[in-house]
Parts: structure tokens; C-alpha cells; sequence
């Protein structure tokens, strides 16, 4: 899920057609859900690691058809493992009917936690049906006939977000967290911008040579893409900051004033991710808030 800012170069190039199994690398295969959107680009990205005896990488949505057309495409394999990134439901949805289809365990990242505060419209982005049988945490490994997959725990996007690094091949399954199409939206309070900024930091440490999304195509130079995205939340937290600087304002006033042509689909996002940069340059004493979240006036402090 992105909030598809525009002050990076992304590849907006097509990962190819729905509810197609392609060959990617001898140990990758995709197939991208038809769900496309604007927080989706052409739709959710699954893998499929190893062959014979796989596992799959985000399922994605609940769609009888995304089901039917990877179960077509793996005939006789057998499915090892369900593994998921993230709860947003574009991911793990569809985790429910190819268990019943396959009997394969679903692992992955913890199920969503409501916020102590209680539930908001937020919460609708996530899978409440996501009952993972086991939970996996940094360091962890699922092996395969020929591959391994090692957790990386990455949280930002979402406080329950994983990526997998795939040694074999010096991959990385990133989820949403880093995407040649975009920038990730980071939703409060499930998502936080200290957490992303960490995580992506903890990325660009390593030494993949390539990454594979949640959404759209591959990244061949990731630590570039880390870096730029890095860079790119520096400028956000900076304009904010010289937004405030000139005088107290509320968030669609900040989202008017740093996402200069923005689609109007996407301003619900760019606020979230504003909302995001305040809460944390509020918890670092740089911002004060009158008022809470998407409603509350900022000030410099």
C-alpha cells in the first residue's frame, strides 16, 4: 500500500499480467492479483519459492479467481508453507482458502492488534480472518527443498510487517516496505514513521542485490532505492518543519503545501503519512499538538 509520492523516480512499468504464473529467477515465480488500484498499482504481488515442494508469499486477497489461477499453474506441486508480510488484507487475505485448498501451514507475521483506544476506520485495511499457525520473529527460517527464507522484521508500514530474505539468491521479499512503484504509506498508530525510518535503515546495512514487492516489478539496485527513500523522509520531515516555521497549521493545510499536485485519490494517504512525520517530531519535542491526529493544529515547539 502506497501513498505514491512523487519526488523519487519509480518504475511504473507493469510486473505483467493478472493471474499469470511467471518465472522470475530459478528459485521465483509471480503471479499478480487483479486487484489493481491506487494504493495497489496493478495489484498484490504473489511468490512462489522453490518447486515440487513450495512456499507461497502473500496470497493475496480473498479472489476465488487469484486462488483458482495459482492452483491451475502449480498443478501437481505441493504448497509447503503460507507465509505473510503484513495483515492488510490486499496480502493476507486469501490465506484462508488456500489452506483449505492445500492444507499448508500459514505463517508469518503476528494478527493484528487493535489500538488500545479502539477500533477507527483504519482497522478495515486489515484481515480480521488472518489466524496464522505460527508466528514468526527476526532471525527465523522456513527451509525448503533448495532454498531458505530468513525473517527480517520490519515494521513501519505496519507495526506487524516482515520481509524475507531469500540467501540462494541474495533476495528479499519486501513487502510493502520498499516498492519500485512508490513510497509506502505509513498509517497511525498501527504504522509509525520512527519504525520505517529504523527499519529502512536496517535494510540499506545489508547486502541484497535484489528485492521483489509487494506491488509492481523488482528492485535491482535496492540499497539506491533505501537510500533515496531514506532521503525522501528527511525532505518530508524538513518541509514540515518550514511549514510550521511560518505558522501554526492543521494537516490538509501541510498536505496542500508539500504535495503540490497531488491525485486526489491519494491526499487521504499523503495526510496519514503527514500525521505520521508529526507524531513522531512530536515524541522528539520538535512539534507540538493541540488536538489529536488527523484534527489537531501543530506548532513548532
Amino acid at each position: 500500500m502506497s501513498d505514491a509520492d512523487q519526488d523519487i523516480h519509480f518504475d511504473l512499468q507493469s510486473p505483467g499480467a493478472p493471474d499469470r504464473l511467471v518465472r522470475l529467477s530459478p528459485l521465483i515465480r509471480r503471479i499478480v492479483a487483479d486487484n489493481p488500484g491506487p494504493l495497489t498499482f496493478t495489484g498484490t504481488c504473489t511468490y512462489v519459492v522453490g518447486a515440487g515442494d513450495v512456499t507461497i508469499i502473500d496470497p493475496g486477497p480473498d479472489s476465488p479467481a487469484h486462488l483458482a489461477a495459482l492452483l491451475q499453474a502449480l498443478g501437481t506441486e505441493r504448497v509447503r508453507h503460507i507465509l505473510v508480510s503484513h495483515t492488510h488484507r490486499d496480502h493476507s487475505a486469501g490465506a484462508v482458502a488456500l489452506k483449505a485448498q492445500t492444507g499448508a501451514d500459514i505463517i508469518g507475521c503476528a494478527p493484528y492488534v487493535a489500538p488500545s483506544g479502539g477500533e477507527t476506520a483504519l482497522d478495515a485495511a486489515h484481515d480480521r480472518t488472518y489466524r496464522p499457525d505460527a508466528v514468526l520473529a527476526e532471525g527465523d527460517e522456513i527451509a525448503g527443498p533448495g532454498y531458505t527464507l530468513k525473517v527480517i522484521a520490519t515494521p513501519g508500514h505496519t507495526a506487524n510487517h516482515l520481509a524475507f530474505a531469500l540467501p540462494e539468491e541474495h533476495a528479499l521479499f519486501s513487502g510493502d516496505h520498499v516498492m519500485a512503484w512508490a513510497t509506502s504509506v505509513v498509517i497511525p498508530p498501527d504504522g509509525r514513521m520512527r519504525d520505517y525510518v529504523a527499519s529502512l535503515e536496517k535494510l540499506l546495512a545489508r547486502e541484497d542485490v535484489q528485492y521483489w514487492p509487494g506491488h509492481g516489478g523488482g528492485l535491482t539496485e535496492p540499497q539506491r532505492m533505501v537510500r533515496a527513500l531514506l532521503h525522501h523522509r528527511r525532505l518530508r520531515e524538513a518541509a514540515i518543519l518550514a511549514a510550521l516555521d511560518k505558522s501554526p497549521a492543521e494537516i490538509p493545510a501541510l498536505v496542500a503545501a508539500i504535495y503540490q499536485g497531488l491525485d486526489q485519490h491519494l491526499k487521504g494517504a499523503a495526510a496519514l503519512s503527514v500525521l505520521a512525520h508529526l507524531q513522531d517530531l512530536t515524541e522528539r519535542g520538535l512539534v507540538r499538538a493541540e488536538g489529536d491526529g488527523l484534527k489537531g493544529l501543530y506548532r513548532r515547539a
